[in-house]
């Protein structure tokens, strides 16, 4: 049986996850910067298995517009040239037979403000992860004072703290989206 602490531990741990998890997202959004999180979790077909390129590739930013890949195993080359073109993330990779170089063309307004919707749609189901987490945690906490496993005073307690965490996370993401928008909208 859970306790009220453990919906709470759960729920806090939940929240932390979408937090998280939108970071990784904006973590692979295009800026006009060279970033190795723009690349190191696209999937390549490495042996017929599908494998994170961090994991089969040493990747640098000499430059600020460019991303180089060494992969340490040369014969993947045309795996991860194959896996960037496949990932739409408007990059072209340049396979010199030994290397990839990965150049980050300078974005235009209209793509700048396009990247900032897609930022605004990820910061949106975010939300909807948080909202859905507070919903599960509000029935489990009004369930154990049903089941008397905890009292009205607990149960109204517990029911705070829940939309405290929704507050304060809720609060990050959106200052997640502020320092992405800033990032995107600079030229």
């Amino acid at each position: 049986m859970e306790s009220l602490d453990d919906v709470l531990l759960e729920s806090d741990d939940k929240m932390s996850k979408s937090v998280e998890f939108l970071q990784q997202e904006f973590g692979g959004l295009r800026t006009g910067k060279a970033s190795p999180s723009l690349v190191e979790n696209i999937n390549v077909d490495y042996y017929g298995a599908p494998t994170r390129l961090k994991q089969i590739a040493g990747i640098a930013t000499p430059e600020p517009r460019l991303i180089v890949i060494n992969p340490y195993d040369p014969t993947a080359l045309g795996a991860i040239e194959k896996a960037i073109h496949g990932a739409n993330i408007g990059i072209t990779p340049i396979n010199d037979g030994r290397l990839i170089r990965v150049p980050i063309p300078e974005l235009s307004e209209e793509r700048r403000k396009e990247l900032v919707k897609v930022a605004h749609r990820m910061t949106e189901e975010a939300k909807v992860a948080l909202r859905n987490v507070r919903r599960d945690a509000n029935e489990a906490i009004k369930k154990l004072q049903k089941d008397g496993q905890a009292t009205e005073d607990e149960r109204d307690e517990a029911l705070k703290e829940i939309q405290k965490y929704t507050d304060d996370y809720s609060k990050k993401i959106d200052d997640l989206l502020a320092a992405k928008e800033k990032e995107v909208l600079a030229v």
